[in-house]
């Protein structure tokens, strides 16, 4: 178990480790040094260790253990976006959000090794590290998004590393977890700005529960000022009723809704905001740029792109059945990097539940592939809680269902708008469930 302060330093250190998380790796030096790990043994290289990677390693194991499984990943320690929001206001505590990735691994037979991933070679089956290279049969892409700054400032680099270190998103585990959580608790007051990314992007109710914690923080605490939500889209969704409640019977003193209010400038150095709905100046924010596919998967050739070589949506194209690569079946894409499977929805909700069933999937389907059998299909599904008070403490919630329909997939959401304190209890089990199916603990 690690400790409270120990836990803290610990997410502060992975600074160091992740600080590379909006800068392209496809420059890395495809080193001539020899290869790491050489074996005869057929190898799945899995290239990130979150709440997709490690459960794609540790099923992988259960149906294949012929093969040796890797995990190459640059941050020492698990840290959970899911369920962050609340550790931010002290409602959790860190060691519920933080595990150790050794003791997994060698409980379940797999490898894990905290290096930095410089450059993916396809042709070759080569995932290059810091020192050489692994050489890969299968390789499983699980890196999650990148932060499109370029959407806002174009090539000024300074612009996006300014606001990157001062305004800090948080939605890529690293230490802009530790640093907007010391912003929150040294908020004195003012106008707390919040940009929403455009869909598609990380966990979609997760911004508006980050808001209604800050606000609950900051009543509690009297802080004089309100969060202001700058929203791209036309109204709060998905639970858009429950937000909607939550801002106007909770927190109506400590939010204003904007909607309809897409970026159009930043200018962080001066504090202000120019949108759709209008400018906005502001004493603090949360600039949270448009998400795309992780890094990995724009070096491996995986995002879409025209005719023109620009990219299509910024999102990995894979078959929407199988989540391999449409041109390498020995490539697959999990997690919030995959592009749209359907055109009746989109995307996959991007959150931690389904990448912990893509996970699943792609275990299944190489374990398949594995003794040459074609995989049959598989779905996820989806839930998410989200804390909307503090005292009580109160949920809402949205379930997504799947089905096949005539060759496409079909989406059913359910959104539960009422709060209780019964969600909350829920939400702690099935955090609880999905650490224990990640890590088997």
């Amino acid at each position: 178990m690690i400790d409270r302060r120990g836990a803290l330093k610990t997410l502060a250190a992975l600074g160091a480790a992740s600080a590379t998380a909006g800068c392209a790796v496809g420059g890395g030096t495809r080193s001539a040094a020899s290869e790491l790990m050489p074996g005869t043994a057929r190898r799945v290289v899995i290239a990130g260790g979150g709440w997709g990677g490690i459960t794609a390693a540790r099923y992988l194991r259960r149906l294949a253990p012929d093969l040796e499984v890797v995990v190459l990943e640059r941050n020492p320690v698990f840290f959970s976006c899911p369920m962050s929001n609340k550790w931010l206001v002290d409602v959790i505590e860190t060691n519920f959000l933080m595990h150790d990735q050794l003791r997994p691994a060698a409980r379940a037979g797999y490898r894990f090794v905290n290096t930095e991933i410089t450059a993916i070679d396809r042709e070759r089956k080569r995932v290059h590290v810091t020192g050489g290279y692994v050489r890969y049969d299968w390789l499983v892409l699980s890196p999650g998004i990148r932060h499109a700054y370029d959407a806002w400032f174009g090539n000024d680099v300074a612009a996006a590393n300014y606001t990157r270190t001062n305004f800090p998103s948080a939605y890529i585990p690293n230490a802009e977890h530790l640093a907007l959580k010391q912003k929150i608790q040294n908020f004195k007051g003012g106008d707390l700005v919040m940009t929403l990314p455009p869909p598609p992007h990380r966990c979609p109710p997760s911004p508006y529960e980050r808001a209604c914690l800050i606000a609950w923080h900051m009543k509690k605490h009297r802080i004089p000022g309100r969060i202001v939500i700058l929203d791209p889209k036309d109204g709060i969704r998905p639970i858009g009723g429950g937000f909607k409640r939550a801002f106007e019977e909770l927190y109506k003193d400590q939010i204003t809704y904007v909607p309809n209010a897409k970026v159009s400038e930043v200018d962080p150095f001066n504090r202000k905001i120019r949108t759709s709905a209008g400018e906005f100046r502001f004493a603090d924010a949360i600039l949270m740029a448009p998400h795309q596919a992780g890094e990995l998967c724009w070096d491996a050739g995986l995002v879409k792109k025209n005719a023109d070589g620009k990219p299509v949506n910024g999102w990995s194209d894979v078959d929407e059945f199988l989540l391999h690569a449409r041109d390498d079946r020995s490539v697959f894409v999990i997690g919030d990097a995959v592009g749209p499977v359907s055109p009746l929805f989109g995307h996959y909700p991007k959150a931690g539940h389904v990448a912990n069933w893509h996970g699943r999937m792609v275990a299944n389907y190489i374990a398949a592939f594995s003794k040459g059998r074609e995989p049959e299909p598989m779905l996820p599904d989806n839930l998410c809680y989200m804390l909307v008070n503090g005292d009580p403490r109160e949920a809402i919630m949205v379930d997504f269902k799947y089905k096949f329909t005539q060759d496409l997939i079909e989406q059913t959401q359910v959104d539960v708008n009422e709060r209780s304190t019964k969600l909350f209890a829920e939400d702690i089990d099935w955090a609880t469930r999905t650490y224990r199916d990640i890590f088997g603990t």
